[in-house]
């Protein structure tokens, strides 16, 4: 996206499936972030064209917030996932996660880009530092549930391949 020739490619959605309704979807967690990195990023998408969706600018009162954002990840081309010192502590987060990497194995020609905001990579794909915090908490809310520690399980693996694909780490600005 850095180029402008690549970031035309965003702009027409009638070159892919007709299910598309978003370029990008964007992945992160509010209070690390919105105000700061990803409202400059979703601007910097805006001014190119580029139709994205981020929960706060494309949810509407009255919406089911987890319908929708699960639709907004089906019908997006790209997904962006800003991962932060925080992202694992959200289920809203790790969750959407789940959701992103299923249409990245299941659809043809979905993208997944990690970028790795003030977090080192191998923090998320390990879960480690703060990541491992996160996971200590989600592991002792879940300990007598079945299901629930099946979920974390997801989690973790999503969090494993989403940090095994080439991304961006923007640690140092």
């Amino acid at each position: 996206m850095a180029s402008s020739s690549s970031s035309s490619s965003f702009v027409s959605n009638s070159q892919y499936s007709p299910r598309r309704k978003y370029d990008v979807f964007l992945s992160f967690r509010g209070k690390d972030t919105r105000k700061t990195f990803t409202s400059h990023l979703y601007q910097g998408l805006k001014n190119k064209g580029i139709l994205t969706f981020q929960d706060n600018k494309r949810l509407e009162n009255g919406d089911s917030i987890l319908e929708e954002l699960l639709k907004a990840i089906k019908e997006s081309q790209v997904a962006l996932i800003v991962f932060s010192k925080n992202y694992a502590t959200s289920r809203w987060c790790l969750n959407e996660l789940v959701k992103i990497m299923e249409c990245y194995k299941d659809e043809n020609g979905k993208t997944v880009i990690p970028v790795f905001y003030d977090v080192d990579p191998s923090h998320v794909r390990y879960q480690s530092e703060s990541y491992a915090e996160a996971f200590v908490k989600h592991e002792s809310q879940f300990k007598d549930d079945v299901e629930g520690m099946q979920k974390v399980k997801r989690w973790r693996t999503a969090l494993c391949e989403a940090a095994d694909l080439k991304g961006h780490d923007i640690r140092q600005g």
